[in-house]
């Protein structure tokens, strides 16, 4: 499959992730040596078998052992020869919770006893899930005294059972590093399968691996809350899930999956408290549906706990209304921040472009007068009167691309909470 030159590529490690890499690897056209101190795996590998059942593994090791692509060793000293050095070593959990990292630590070793002052250059790539942070403070410390060597993450997405389909086919291939030369040639590993790799950082690429598998934790536990709530009711769940999943560009989607400013209005908080006062009428406990508005609450608190400490006495806080283009001001977490910067003898002007107090009537004018009755002394009636005025801004809601720019141009200190990062002067593309 592949039309450049095959890549030397010492795996560490041959259970499911290392094996299947391997085995994969090495279907590609690459030169693939696998490293094991469990003898069993590496004799089933030399013989040309899979050390476990994968469906379709057995057949690739077979064929690739038969070929000379793919060897085995209990030894490390085939590290010397790689271009790459994959480790998909186990980080099991400990009693805590926490993850083991003894097994990456002595791979590490293994790596750099390996390396001579004249190797040659090689890129280290850790595949195993290892916390947001592993890579800058285990593994490149014990490198640091071999400028040859690169470090990369490049996590693994593979299901037990679908491991080598979800490598060759795969829906996600991640790639992170600092060195961009390292980064883009073991994504060029990749290049046959026809997927374009996401290029990300250090950090990120560790993250995205724990990001995946929280999200499909997360849907799992919603469909069975689901499940359990519309079995109670004599409601085929099924039914209810399928045609949820038929909505592609709000259920099933990107929509809503930006980190950003609490959730509010007329609908998601209302829902939600009356889904779970009739969840525990019915004497259920569904955990994830009822975390929902705590969690929401939570994110709030950390908003309003990040522009309380922000160095400045006049705050202009841009937006008002519970998200934009829309004057609905009902249950807006913007109304709550207000509440809390006043309380704590916070100067503040407002402007939302959609809201006029004297065209706000019924339940939408008696939720912000109850909330703030002197809401009409804090309303800009232009953005310049903020930006005029204000020693620092805080991005509550999306804007147009014109208000951003002219928010730019100001220079005042900006916040945006839109983009969920809760630093000072955090401003990127996703405010707008």
């Amino acid at each position: 499959m592949r039309t450049g030159d095959p890549t030397q590529i010492a795996v560490l490690g041959l259970g499911y992730v290392g094996c299947v890499t391997a085995a994969c690897f090495a279907s590609l056209g690459h030169r693939v040596m696998g490293i094991d101190r469990d003898q069993h795996k590496v004799d089933n590998v030399l013989a040309g078998r899979a050390p476990f059942y994968e469906p379709g593994l057995e057949d690739l090791v077979r064929e690739n052992v038969a070929a000379g692509r793919l060897s085995a060793s209990t030894s490390a000293d085939g590290i010397a020869n790689a271009a790459v050095v994959m480790v998909c070593v186990g980080t099991p959990s400990e009693k805590n919770g926490n993850l083991g990292l003894s097994q990456l630590r002595r791979a590490i070793e293994e790596i750099a006893a390996q390396i001579s002052e004249g190797s040659k250059p090689l890129i280290v790539a850790i595949r195993s899930t290892v916390f947001p942070g592993t890579s800058e403070e285990v593994v490149l410390p014990a490198l640091s005294g071999h400028k040859q060597v690169s470090v990369v993450s490049n996590p693994e997405f593979l299901r037990e059972g679908s491991a080598v389909k979800d490598f060759m086919e795969p829906s996600l291939v991640v790639v992170g590093g600092s060195q961009q030369a390292a980064v883009e040639q073991v994504a060029d590993l990749y290049a046959p399968l026809g997927v374009r790799a996401c290029l990300v950082s250090l950090g990120t690429a560790e993250m995205i691996k724990y990001a995946c598998n929280a999200f499909h934790a997360v849907k799992i536990s919603f469909a069975n809350e689901v499940g359990a709530l519309s079995g109670r009711l004599g409601i085929d769940a099924q039914e209810v899930m399928s045609t949820l999943c038929q909505d592609v560009k709000l259920n099933v989607s990107p929509a809503y999956l930006k980190p950003g400013f609490a959730f509010g209005g007329s609908c998601l908080p209302k829902d939600l408290r009356a889904l779970i006062y009739r969840v525990h009428s019915l004497d259920l406990k569904l955990p994830l549906l009822e975390s929902a508005l705590p969690s929401n609450e939570q994110h709030l608190k950390r908003a309003i706990d990040a522009v309380v400490d922000l160095p400045a006495k006049r705050i202009g806080v841009i937006g008002l209304a519970f998200k934009e283009n829309t004057d609905d001001l009902r249950e807006s977490p913007v109304v709550t921040l207000l509440e809390q910067l006043l309380g704590k003898g916070r100067e503040v002007r407002v402007f939302d472009p959609h809201i006029q107090m004297d065209a706000i009537y019924g339940s939408n004018r008696h939720f912000i007068l109850e909330s703030i009755p002197h809401i009409g002394r804090l309303l800009a009636g232009s953005l310049e009167q903020v930006l005029t005025w204000a020693d620092h801004l805080v991005l509550a809601q999306k804007q147009s691309a014109e208000t951003i720019e002219r928010i730019q141009a100001s220079g005042i200190p900006l916040m945006a909470l839109v983009n969920g990062s809760l630093e000072p002067s955090a401003f990127n593309g996703a405010a707008q």
